[in-house]
């Protein structure tokens, strides 16, 4: 048959059988060999070309009736064809036209669907680097970046921050790596050979930033905890109490879940941690007395709930800010694990059992991996770190 515009009017919509939700016929054109027309039992009539290409057939529709009239989808089809009769792929080349025009964004949003394991703070973090170091080439093709374009927008994040420059050309890498590993041109190459941000590492332009050391010194102890005990939130003030004497992340103290606390055991589990293994610990003393507690006035199922989206304490930068205030003790959450890491090594706790203590995992240490570590040999470091705390603040 000829595809005309009467015909196309006039064709009907096939209906589903009874063991099916939908349909679709197809009529080919009889003056254009690979040209014709799709109907689905849900009324859409597109206009398909169908050609054998490198040995497989091939189809590609051209476009909705109404969108496209008769004489213009058979005109397209005809060129679609006349390439194919050179050797061309059109399927390729428009795969091509279509992984050369992703957007930095769309590459952003692939990969976080794709990262599964990708933490929740994580995902905030890049968000945010993405939201403020990016904005302004959210909407680039990605496969237009360049090296040149790294090496600039690396030096202007420098002039805020180095540290924040160094993190965000790290994600960046990151999303054009994926896109290397996923996009590709029509003969299956990678959209871009190379990642421009190596230039960074060719060139020694990464900035030299060095880890914080800040933790709170023996001084410091007694005028930090005595300016917490002055907040008026109870949940805040033992989160950082639960924060120092624990040495636990600030992510995995705040979702601790009371379904992760055993009174009987007397233990806590953390079980989604940065490197990805459970991690049990003992009570101490003090951190008994801050579990109970905060158990006779249960609210939530987090042991540290908060009015926030996530329902558990997740930025308590006002409270920090007053205890700085109060004591003349500049402090950041992860100092308070620092905090906890030195008392540790200055009490001669074995090295194995500070690994432990901190969830420290080292691919290179064979031998902690045939160290089965049980959670009561633990119990004598953790009380030891404790009663350190305790007695420099003057609790004991």
């Amino acid at each position: 048959m000829r595809i005309t515009k009467s015909f196309v009017d006039k064709v009907e919509i096939p209906r589903p059988k009874p063991d099916q939700t939908s349909t679709q016929d197809f009529y080919r054109d009889e003056a254009i060999p690979g040209f014709g027309l799709r109907v689905t039992s849900g009324g859409a009539k597109s206009f398909i070309v169908e050609k054998r290409v490198n040995g497989r057939v091939k189809r590609i529709t051209l476009g909705r009736y109404g969108n496209l009239t008769v004489e213009q989808a058979r005109t397209e089809a005809m060129k679609i064809l006349g390439k194919v009769a050179t050797g061309g792929d059109p399927i390729a080349e428009k795969r091509e036209r279509y992984a050369r025009s992703v957007s930095l964004l769309q590459v952003f949003n692939d990969y976080l669907k794709t990262r599964k394991d990708l933490k929740e703070s994580t995902i905030n973090d890049y968000t945010k680097i993405m939201q403020t170091s990016f904005e302004d080439w959210l909407q680039k093709p990605i496969a237009e970046i360049t090296k040149d374009m790294v090496e600039r927008k690396h030096r202007d994040l420098g002039k805020r921050s180095e540290a924040r420059a160094n993190n965000s050309m790290r994600v960046l890498r990151a999303l054009i790596n994926h896109a290397m590993s996923k996009y590709e041109d029509a003969k299956g190459n990678p959209i871009m050979l190379f990642n421009p941000v190596d230039r960074l590492s060719q060139t020694r332009a990464w900035y030299k930033v060095e880890r914080r050391k800040n933790l709170l010194r023996p001084s410091q102890l007694k005028p930090w905890y005595e300016a917490t005990l002055q907040l008026n939130n109870e949940t805040t003030r033992d989160y950082l109490h639960f924060l120092l004497f624990t040495g636990l992340r600030k992510t995995e103290g705040a979702q601790l879940r009371w379904e992760n606390v055993d009174f009987d055991e007397k233990t806590f589990t953390i079980p989604d941690t940065k490197n990805g293994e459970s991690h049990t610990l003992p009570f101490s003393d003090f951190i008994e007395q801050i579990l109970k507690r905060r158990h006779e006035q249960m609210e939530s199922f987090f042991v540290f709930p908060s009015e926030s989206s996530s329902g558990y304490i997740q930025d308590p930068r006002k409270a920090i800010i007053k205890v700085c205030e109060l004591s003349g003790v500049e402090f950041r959450l992860h100092d308070l694990r620092r905090t906890f890491i030195t008392i540790a090594e200055s009490r001669d706790i074995p090295a194995y059992a500070l690994k432990r203590l901190l969830n420290h995992k080292d691919k290179a240490d064979v031998t902690s991996g045939y160290i089965i570590s049980d959670v009561n040999r633990l119990k004598e470091p953790m009380q030891k770190i404790t009663d350190f705390l305790t007695l420099s603040i003057n609790l004991k």
